[in-house]
């Protein structure tokens, strides 16, 4: 792995295979799902995934509560609790040259997704409106193509291949 990891890559080049593919294949699912639902249904789950916090958000959010906690415990309980803070901000330190921390792998577990990765959702689903004109939704593989279209958005945005790239999870090509 590249020191420091690239920003697109680096979460989920230090998460498993099966929770990256579980990850994708739910999100194939979801676009799929929703293929020929209508532009309402499709705006409902745009709007639920403008709402969604990504890994990032989630670390942070932790790592600084966490912080702020051990600093208030060490000044007004005991010195010890100092600890608290520096072990966390070594872990994010960690996270941000190398893409892991401990509380990675559980987040990544529960679902947590990148925001690449929501964003080939959203990409895909803004396909399946019509947002592009390139994907008739009415089409039996266009849940497929709009999820292609949108993974090779992301790639083209960031320069470089990602382990999203495959194609969408239970497609037969067409």
């Amino acid at each position: 792995m590249a020191f420091p990891a690239t920003t697109a890559s680096r979460v989920t080049a230090n998460t498993s295979d099966f929770i990256n593919r579980r990850i994708r294949e739910e999100t194939d699912a979801s676009v799929r799902g929703l293929a020929g639902a209508g532009t309402a249904v499709i705006n409902v789950r745009l709007r639920e995934l403008d709402q969604e916090w990504d890994i990032e958000r989630c670390l942070e959010t932790g790592a600084s509560s966490l912080i702020v906690l051990g600093t208030a415990l060490g000044l007004t309980a005991h010195r010890r609790w100092l600890l608290l803070p520096a072990g966390v901000a070594a872990f994010l330190l960690q996270h941000a040259l190398q893409g892991w921390c401990p509380p990675l792998p559980v987040f990544r577990r529960l679902g947590v997704r990148t925001a690449e990765e929501i964003n080939v959702e959203r990409y895909a689903l803004k396909a399946l409106r019509g947002d592009f004109g390139a994907v008739d939704p009415a089409a039996p593989s266009a849940a497929r193509r709009a999820l292609l279209a949108a993974r090779k958005q992301a790639d083209d945005n960031e320069g470089s291949p990602s382990p999203s790239t495959s194609a969408p999870a239970g497609d037969a090509a067409g």
